[in-house]
């Protein structure tokens, strides 16, 4: 098949490499096109000083400069997404539009929506999986059914892996880059963040890095640590993670690309004990966004439906314990240093999101989606299948989640995971003069103590909301509607 002309939409694609959908465009058509959309839809319902946008903003510029430099352009427009891609589509002239799935259900709406456009107006539409190694339904228990528990998922994948290595081949571009259409007479220029209705952000004062470039660097230099990952990615003090969430959430890397390198890694004999377990946390992203796919009543309810009989905590009080959370002033340091840092930079270290998810529900009683959607509009890497697949593992209520009887408590995950309280003092400089035992519990530090110390609790930090072990009780009295339902 020849394609005239072709448009290739990026979104949550963000490069110019190992891209699927820019990789057929470029092979299969003699003129391509490149758009991305500042899509309204979307926008208009975020804070406007909101760091993904921000990120997205630097990370489109560079998109488009490497377009340029392999003789392409980059169309940018600011619209509603689902009514500009036919009309830029049609003053094109394009044939066809290419672009790579996207899994949410909100996103597959608008992709039918554009392809039935494009359909009428006698225009092709291809999407591609690029996102993810295996999506839907690619794999499967022996009978044939998804599955909901992720160790034997992760069991078939790596065995699906190995047995079709064709599924982690690069799609290369610069092959194919004489097929790309020349840039339009005039350079546009790219809107300003003011222009597209924002302010900007502290993504650049946090030295986040963006775009391409920004991804290599983070890798790179996680290649350096990646045997320890093991063990580091449990603290949060420590440089642990490989800090590419959020260039996965926007395809600023390639996933191949990381799986090929850790798999390559791994075969060599190198990686240590860290690589493996690395490469299982990529495999949790498949596997959530394949329950999201299979089961997307998940979006807005409990995976298992029984769980929605639970009664959360309502009303005033409940809702000044959620605004306590939020605001990081529940009196339990490891869980206030948490949401101080996701406050902060749009970051929580993974420990910290189960330590804070399971606080809410299971010491204050209140409803798991009240802190999903807290998450959602807070983390820079926000990830529908991801966030709800974690905080469902949370509340007990999702697949392959924790029992509903196993509560973090988070006097003891600060004494085991930031012992030293390293982390703490960094979030909640108030608790700085505590020492390394008094700072995971300061309610139990003697009075005469904390005076010494310059600390009043009330006034320089809270004391505890919630007793644990009390709250404890009555999550399990909470809970005994599901152990009766069952």
């Amino acid at each position: 098949m020849t394609i005239k002309t072709a448009l290739v939409w990026f979104r949550r694609d963000l490069r110019a490499f190992d891209h699927a959908a820019l990789h057929h465009a470029l092979r299969l058509g003699q003129a391509v096109h490149c758009v991305f959309v500042y899509d309204t839809a979307i926008l208009n319902s975020l804070p406007r000083r909101d760091r993904r946008v921000d990120f997205i903003h630097a990370s489109v510029a560079e998109l488009a400069t490497e377009l340029r430099s392999l003789g392409g352009d980059l169309i940018v427009l600011h619209a509603d997404a689902a009514q500009a891609i036919p009309r830029l589509a049609a003053e094109l002239n394009a044939d066809a539009v290419f672009t790579n799935h996207d899994y949410e259900p909100q996103a597959m709406t608008r992709d039918e929506t554009v392809a039935a456009q494009l359909t009428a107006d006698a225009r092709l539409w291809f999407s591609f999986k690029d996102q993810v190694i295996f999506e839907k339904d690619e794999v499967l228990t022996l009978s044939g059914k998804p599955y909901t528990v992720y160790t034997p998922y992760k069991n078939a994948w790596l065995k699906k892996m190995r047995a079709e290595p064709a599924c982690l081949a690069s799609y290369d571009i610069e092959p194919h880059a004489s097929h790309f259409a020349p840039p339009r007479a005039a350079a546009q220029a790219l809107p300003t963040l003011a222009e597209l209705g924002f302010e900007p952000s502290n993504l650049h004062a946090l030295a986040i890095p963006t775009g391409m470039s920004g991804a290599s660097k983070l890798f790179d230099d996680f290649l350096g640590r990646v045997g320890k990952y093991d063990v580091a990615r449990d603290f949060p003090a420590l440089k642990g993670p490989s800090y590419l969430s959020m260039h996965l959430r926007f395809g600023t890397v390639s996933l191949r690309y990381l799986v090929r390198t850790v798999v390559d890694l791994m075969d060599r004999g190198g990686g240590g004990d860290g690589a493996p377990v690395w490469l299982a946390e990529l495999i949790w992203r498949d596997f959530y966004s394949m329950i999201l796919y299979q089961n997307p009543h998940v979006e807005g309810g409990a995976f298992k439906p029984a769980y929605d009989a639970i009664a959360w905590e309502t009303g005033e009080q409940a809702d000044e314990a959620f605004a306590a959370w939020c605001e990081g002033r529940t009196g339990y340091p490891l869980v206030d240093a948490a949401m101080a840092q996701l406050n902060q930079s749009g970051y929580m270290h993974n420990r910290l999101r189960m330590v804070t998810a399971c606080f809410l529900i299971k010491d204050l009683g209140i409803d798991w989606r009240r802190g999903e959607a807290y998450f959602a509009l807070h983390l820079n890497d926000f990830d529908l299948a991801s966030n709800n697949g974690g905080w469902q593992w949370a509340s007990s209520s999702g697949c392959d989640a924790q029992p509903y009887f196993r509560i973090f408590n988070p006097i003891t995950q600060s004494e085991k995971f930031d012992g030293s309280g390293r982390f703490i003092r960094r979030y909640l400089p108030q608790l700085k003069a505590l020492g390394d035992k008094e700072i995971h519990a300061p309610w139990l530090v003697p009075r005469m103590l904390l005076e010494q110390k310059n600390i009043v609790l009330g006034r320089d930090y809270p004391a505890p909301i919630v007793q644990h072990d009390e709250a404890r009780k009555e999550t399990l009295e909470r809970y005994a509607v599901v152990k009766a339902a069952a």
